[in-house]
């Protein structure tokens, strides 16, 4: 589980420098980057959560 979470981490800090310098808000990219962003977070915090369950 910790790996699990680690990893999405790492890959939303790769997803945030990957669009530095990017015009991102042209399109409605950045409400689906928005909304992704908050999805991932809840999920996350719904991983940690349920880890103590999960390690049962």
């Amino acid at each position: 589980m910790d790996r699990t979470i680690e990893d999405i981490d790492a890959a939303m800090r790769e997803l945030r420098r990957s669009l530095s310098g990017i015009p991102f808000r042209a399109g409605g990219f950045k409400n689906t980057h928005d909304n992704l962003a908050r999805d991932v977070a809840h999920l996350t915090v719904l991983l940690d959560a349920a880890r103590s369950t999960l390690r049962k």
